[in-house]
């Protein structure tokens, strides 16, 4: 674990899903067992546990890596649609909304040079 922290993109995945666990703390219960929240809780760990699993393999399986970070992005991506719908269906503000998406399509972005990277190396 040590070695992955020092990468930029994992603390702020984290700290995105940190704050995104939260959020989703006020909103409706009806939507907290198997609903809204669960979709966005799920997609916004799975950024940043795809990003660490893949990272174990970096070295010894580099295609393995590209694979979670695929993974890592899709679910960036799926990240940006839920709280969308927390946003349209009043669940957060609209400050909140544009804060956490705005991080989301930072994470994007650092996923995609990363994922150029280690594609170009391998």
């Amino acid at each position: 674990m040590k070695n992955i922290e020092r990468l930029a993109v994992y603390r702020k995945a984290y700290g995105a899903s940190l704050r995104v666990h939260k959020l989703s703390l006020k909103f409706p219960k009806y939507e907290q067992y198997g609903g809204l929240v669960s979709q966005l809780r799920d997609s916004s760990k799975s950024v940043v546990s795809n990003l660490v699993e893949g990272y174990t393999f970096k070295k010894i399986r580099p295609g393995r890596f590209i694979t979670h970070l695929e993974v890592s992005t899709g679910s960036c991506d799926e990240t940006r649609l839920w709280l969308r719908y927390g946003v349209d269906l009043e669940y957060m503000r609209g400050d909140e909304y544009k804060e956490l998406a705005g991080e989301y399509d930072e994470i994007g972005k650092m996923l995609w040079g990363l994922y150029q990277s280690v594609d170009q190396a391998t």
